[in-house]
């Protein structure tokens, strides 16, 4: 995934899948373990990138809605 691709995260906690996110930066490969991507992820509410980095794993592409009816 590219930076500014926007994401949905599952929650560490519920395992339940978060709107509202964008792909901020790809951690350097190497620092997560081999062949293993790492992303940063911004909040898109305010802009702020949280203070931990997600696995492929966790992150989504976020789904559009379909506006057929517009």
């Amino acid at each position: 995934m590219r930076p500014g691709t926007r994401v949905e995260v599952r929650s560490r906690f519920e395992s339940k899948w978060s709107r509202g996110f964008e792909v901020a930066d790809l951690v350097e490969a190497g620092a997560a373990g081999p062949g293993e991507e790492m992303y940063k992820v911004r909040r898109r509410s305010d802009g702020s990138i949280l203070p931990v980095t997600f696995s492929a794993n966790d992150l989504r592409e976020e789904n559009r809605r379909s506006t057929w009816w517009i």
